[in-house]
């Protein structure tokens, strides 16, 4: 493709983990279907990202037909992107990418530099570190560098002479380089696992300091040895931890925790939570129908959940999860909100947040 042809198909690009392209397809498939947008995916397995091409209408107006980040499961990252743009010129490939950015758009509020989350494009990291200092001062010297309101520009690169070119829109975009969270293990955490609640609380919750007060109550089913429950011990919530597995002892020093031995799928809480966290190793369609159980009694007010994918059929079985759970709430479903993500820290499970509205 010629490197400064923009009458390329504008595309919708979404970054996903690799291996779970197919799933990422079948969905922007399924979503612009619904919104009644026709087109096609190129969708490389293990390549880390799909691009969803339509077939009459420009990407762009998908998001003001309701294309929403938020409502992708499987999507990292929502790009609206011109390109692929190949063989850009070595000796100068600034001023190709910026004259295609000019038809995105007359103000970025950021460029971000990015590949794929794949092995084999950690191969770029060297030329990208290279190519960010003179593509930012180019950047600024354009003019293009806008306010922190406008569109942010991406250059997604597949080597270094092919790239796309793309936008996202604030408020329907993540705000993380390759929408990747750059999370810190935190001293004195008993598992990785932690990083998985912690990315679940930054990406679910509108107003964290609210959402997690101090003196709150919360039940953690699967404990052992702590992830989950050091995250909610760091804001001040009071937990019962169920696990028949040993806890972290400096977790029961704290004061905030109380470890009940026993089967997290028996466990009912005496009076209702604030919280309920699950991150138990069980068939998905049993945690779906335990967390549907708590909600729909009203055990706890809202909830995040793992559920752990089997090796086939990865999307339906999500789809199956969601209508346990919304058949479980059945007459009340319209008084919840319920959320489904595969976060950067989950593997080959995804994530699920439930709700109950304000009144």
């Amino acid at each position: 493709m010629n490197t400064l042809n923009t009458d390329i198909p504008r595309s919708v690009l979404l970054y996903c983990r690799g291996g779970f392209e197919k799933e990422c397809a079948a969905e922007i498939l399924e979503r612009t279907g619904e919104l009644g947008v026709s087109g096609y995916v190129k969708a490389k397995p293990d390549s880390g990202f799909v691009a969803f091409i339509p077939h009459a209408t420009e990407a762009v107006s998908l998001h003001d037909r309701g294309l929403r980040l938020k409502d992708l499961i499987f999507a990292r990252q929502l790009v609206f992107a011109l390109g692929p743009f190949t063989e850009l010129p070595v000796a100068d490939r600034t001023q190709p990418l910026l004259q295609a950015a000019r038809h995105l758009g007359d103000r970025f509020s950021e460029a971000f530099l990015e590949t794929a989350d794949t092995n084999g494009a950690k191969s770029l990291a060297v030329f990208l570190r290279k190519f960010a200092a003179p593509f930012d001062r180019a950047f600024k010297d354009s003019g293009l560098l806008g306010s922190p309101s406008d569109p942010r520009l991406h250059l997604f690169f597949l080597s270094s002479i092919a790239a796309y070119v793309g936008i996202s829109i604030p408020g329907n975009s993540c705000p993380w380089l390759m929408g990747i969270p750059r999370l810190k293990f935190p001293r004195g955490a008993p598992s990785r696992s932690t990083l998985k609640l912690e990315e679940a609380f930054l990406t679910f919750l509108d107003d964290p300091k609210e959402s997690l007060s101090p003196g709150m109550t919360a039940v953690d089913l699967g404990a052992a040895p702590g992830g989950w429950t050091f995250q909610l011990v760091k804001h001040h919530i009071k937990v019962t931890a169920v696990d028949n597995g040993k806890l972290e002892p400096a977790l029961l020093d704290t004061g905030l925790v109380e470890h009940l031995r026993m089967d997290a799928f028996r466990y009912r809480p005496p009076k209702p939570v604030d919280w309920l966290v699950c991150d138990v190793v069980e068939q998905p369609a049993r945690i779906a129908a335990l967390i549907g159980e708590w909600t729909a009694l009203g055990l706890c007010r809202r909830a995040i959940f793992n559920l752990k994918l089997p090796m086939n059929k990865r999307y339906e079985e999500v789809k199956r999860c969601r209508e346990i759970i919304e058949a479980r709430l059945g007459r009340t479903l319209n008084d919840y909100s319920l959320a489904f993500k595969q976060l950067y820290h989950d593997r080959a499970e995804i994530t699920g947040y439930i709700s109950r509205h304000i009144r």
